[in-house]
């Protein structure tokens, strides 16, 4: 898992991990702005088809807002298009923080990755376009002030569900306390289970490969597949079952203690990550299937 670094993009980070470990495939889990650093979950070769399901999972962000000036891109990197002289109080942000908890509707920024019709809005926006995107439902688990540095900024914590973009939280915060902001700096603390104790950055990687025994020292700094589902059930199956589910068939559980349905489990065969399936009408139904050594 990569500390992703500021000024680059998830893409770039994601093809410069390829490289240092020589992979035909590689993927992330939830895409990062270049001002953005922190977690960035990145898999590799079959693990790569875990990337949606540890997309799904909650993230947390710790990010500084500057009062006074929105931008046109929510943060730093666009020009101004409006300014306030109005800085909220701290007794003033801790007063407004319950309206963007829990389920909310939130605009997006027009400088995303949504599409319109066919087309990303960022490309739009940049083309000089004017893009209105239509509001969606997303959930803020948790939002916290933790300090104001000075009457201009102000520092947050948040933990909250796919979908979110933090920059329209703090464009929204800014506006319903009769000011304008952006966000000055962000940092992705935890996706899913994955959190920033686990990170490793950049030259840490690069610095591994180029030792003597830099393949061997590579394969230690992966994680198992399976990490990158732990927030599903598992469930164990036998060789039969486990070969049904391989040619991309159904497996019948039966008794009446068999599981609910679920969108998605972690099947295992003889202790090995074996699929990921879904759990339908009585019916484990593959959906990934790993072809692992």
């Amino acid at each position: 898992m990569l500390d992703k670094p500021e000024g680059m993009t998830s893409t770039q980070a994601v093809g410069r991990v390829k490289w240092l470990f020589q992979a035909e495939k590689a993927g992330h889990a939830g895409t990062l702005d270049p001002l953005a650093t922190g977690v960035l979950p990145i898999a590799l070769g079959e693990a790569t088809k875990t990337v949606s399901f540890a997309m799904d999972g909650r993230k947390s962000y710790r990010f500084t807002v500057t009062w006074g000036e929105e931008t046109s891109t929510c943060d730093r990197e666009g020009p101004v298009t409006h300014r306030s002289d109005r800085r909220p109080s701290a007794a003033e942000i801790e007063a407004v923080l319950p309206n963007f908890r829990g389920e909310i509707m939130q605009v997006p920024p027009a400088f995303s990755a949504i599409k319109v019709a066919g087309e990303r809005a960022y490309n739009l926006a940049r083309a000089g376009e004017a893009v209105e995107l239509a509001p969606r439902l997303i959930v803020i688990e948790t939002l916290a002030l933790l300090e104001i540095p000075d009457q201009n900024r102000a520092i947050f914590e948040v933990t909250c569900g796919k979908g979110t973009y933090v920059r329209a939280l703090a464009r929204d915060l800014a506006r319903t306390l009769g000011t304008r902001a952006y966000i000055s700096a962000l940092r992705r603390t935890a996706v899913g289970s994955f959190t920033e104790t686990q990170m490793i950055p950049l030259e840490k990687l690069e610095e591994i490969r180029h030792k003597a025994d830099g393949d061997n020292a590579m394969e230690r700094a992966l994680r198992p597949l399976e990490t990158a589902l732990d927030g599903i059930p598992a469930l164990a199956v036998r060789e039969a079952e486990a070969q049904r589910l391989k040619q991309g068939q159904p497996v019948l559980l039966r008794g009446a203690t068999a599981p609910i349905a679920r969108d998605a489990v972690l099947v295992t065969w003889e202790g090995k990550p074996w699929c990921v399936a879904a759990i339908e009408a009585g019916q484990l139904k593959p959906r990934r299937v790993f072809n692992l050594p």
